[in-house]
């Protein structure tokens, strides 16, 4: 029986995954994750809603990710705080949805759940709105 858990919204500019970076200083190598700062302030922005025992259950995550409108989706002139009949209501550029969908999971691991592999459904929208955001409803399968 599935059970809504948490619905939660962090404001602001939703960030994708970025690749890992690898490195090489004389004989030495290493990898490090460049969106490590976004996780963090992610997850520090959700820990405040967090359960005391994040989950060990199977889960379905469904995400909004918001983003600002450009210019060109608003008329000209005095009706410049109008929306053009013709602007779009799904954002289809990048960034790509995978990794907004990644550096959610990665951020919410530990937190909200246990691991993100209990993850066994994720449904993903790119939006535009007035009011970028993100929004996350956790789901108990």
């Amino acid at each position: 029986m599935e059970e809504l858990f948490c619905h939660l919204t962090v404001l602001g500019d939703p960030k994708p995954q970025k690749r890992h970076k690898h490195f090489r200083r004389g004989k030495f190598s290493g990898t490090y994750d460049p969106s490590s700062a976004d996780k963090d302030t992610f997850a520090s922005v959700v820990q405040k809603n967090a359960p005391e025992v994040p989950l060990n259950t199977p889960i379905e995550m469904v995400l909004f990710f918001y983003f600002k409108r450009p210019k060109a989706h608003y008329k000209t002139g005095k009706n410049s705080n109008c929306l053009r009949d013709d602007a779009p209501e799904y954002h289809s550029s990048r960034p790509d949805i995978d990794n907004l969908v990644k550096l959610v999971g990665d951020a919410l691991n530990g937190i909200f759940f246990k691991d993100d592999a209990l993850i066994s459904r994720v449904t993903a929208h790119k939006l535009y709105s007035d009011k970028p955001r993100t929004e996350i409803i956790i789901i108990k399968l």
